[in-house]
């Protein structure tokens, strides 16, 4: 009896198919379907009913994984908590992120840790869009947010806080002349984030501005988009200012409006909700650590 075609079972419906399955133990896809196919030699049964569209349970399947995918659950989160005590940093970490955050802040951690730990592997995956680890398998999903995240039974933890500012290109300011202060932005192209709505700016004696983003030129959650979109002189965008030093060094960008503060962008990091935490995942959020506070 071969316990591991058995896992390899379990994985295969958790995670919707055999690619799928295959990604998340780190396997070649012949290997997943080797081990369906010898386990359902060794039943007598077919456990898998396989289209080109997906893989649903046959009436032994189903008994079968009813009998035992809680039990490999158990065992895996068991290991994780085993694994957390030590300090063995190997295996696959699975990151979410947006781009803007992810080139310029996790890329150098993950090359970092990769070096120090020769069996570490990682995986950065570009989101432009909220992602729940506990639905799609990853062991840290980062969120870029105006605000403070809701309430939620995932374990949220606090990394950074981003510094921005509203950035033209010369050929554009020479068109329009240069605003000086937030309010004069409303009669410009605006180049906007997907959830932006408005902008909101602080000067120095404290005193708030909003410029609302009624019909913004461009909207769009990806800040690279944003960023060579304003290089074209086709608008204002607000981004952080890591990401686009590179652009405003070269002078295809300026920053405006010097006197007044952006609010932040706060980034979290979101965790499964596990009591313990595995090492890969720890030294990583660690190190990041390490990086936000020199950032912040």
């Amino acid at each position: 009896m071969n316990w591991d075609d058995y896992d390899v079972f379990c994985h295969v419906i958790e995670h919707g198919g055999f690619s799928a399955a295959a990604r998340a133990m780190d396997r070649p896809k012949s290997t997943v379907s080797a081990s369906i196919a010898r386990l359902e030699a060794e039943l007598g049964a077919r456990l898998l009913e396989r289209t080109t569209r997906q893989v649903r349970l046959t009436e032994a399947g189903e008994t079968l994984y009813h009998g035992i995918g809680p039990l490999f659950a158990g065992l895996r989160e068991a290991r994780t908590d085993a694994l957390a005590q030590g300090e063995v940093v190997a295996g696959t970490l699975r990151i979410a992120s947006p781009y803007e955050f992810g080139a310029h802040h996790l890329g150098p951690v993950a090359c970092s840790l990769m070096a120090r730990y020769p069996q570490l592997k990682v995986r950065i995956d570009v989101e432009h869009e909220a992602i729940n680890p506990l639905e799609r398998r990853y062991d840290i999903a980062f969120a870029m947010l105006d605000a403070g995240l809701p309430a939620s039974s995932m374990v949220q933890r606090r990394m950074f806080s981003l510094e921005r500012g509203v950035f033209a290109s010369p050929e554009l300011l020479a068109r329009h002349g240069e605003p000086a202060t937030p309010q004069e932005l409303a009669v410009l192209p605006l180049l906007c984030g997907s959830a932006d709505t408005k902008w909101t700016f602080t000067a120095a004696d404290g005193a708030t501005s909003i410029v609302p983003m009624p019909l913004p030129r461009l909207n769009s959650g990806n800040a690279d988009v944003r960023l060579q979109a304003a290089a074209a002189g086709l608008g204002v965008a607000r981004i952080t200012a890591t990401f686009c030093a590179q652009a405003v060094r070269e002078g295809r960008l300026r920053r405006l409006l010097p006197d007044y503060t952006c609010a932040p962008l706060r980034v979290y990091a979101l965790l499964p909700g596990k009591r313990l935490m595995p090492a890969k995942v720890r030294m990583f959020l660690d190190a990041l650590g390490q990086q936000a506070g020199v950032a912040t």
